[in-house]
């Protein structure tokens, strides 16, 4: 069996207001994208045309939910209760399967974000 190599990228990030990748760029070249599900970066019509974009070019996508926090991009750590963490992934997660649906393509997976990521490699409860 062969090896590969799993590119990945965060992508999806983009606001008018705030460009911090060339996602056109990124998805020629990756082969799975982390997409932004809009609490951390990104906007409803650039998430779409990043995912439209990961379908053309057959790159797998996977969520990527945050804390919401669009000001600290995500990066700042927040003690929030059980329930309201939980509605908050799940309201990113269903917005982005909508979306890329609506483009022809499927979440294969999920990839906290920033902080979100490293609270919950180490708080069990979060």
């Amino acid at each position: 069996m062969a090896a590969t190599i799993d590119l990945n990228s965060d992508l999806g990030e983009n606001t008018p207001d705030r460009v911090v990748a060339d996602d056109a760029a990124m998805l020629a070249i990756v082969s799975s994208a982390n997409v932004a599900c809009g609490f951390h970066a990104g906007s409803p019509e650039g998430i779409r045309t990043t995912l439209a974009d990961a379908v053309a070019n057959g790159v797998t996508i996977g969520a990527h939910p945050g804390y919401r926090d669009y000001e600290g991009f995500g990066r700042r750590a927040m003690d929030i209760d059980s329930a309201t963490l939980q509605a908050h992934v799940e309201y990113q997660l269903g917005a982005l399967i909508g979306l890329t649906s609506s483009v022809g393509g499927a979440v294969r997976y999920v990839k906290p974000h920033g902080a979100l990521y490293n609270t919950i490699a180490r708080d069990e409860r979060q």
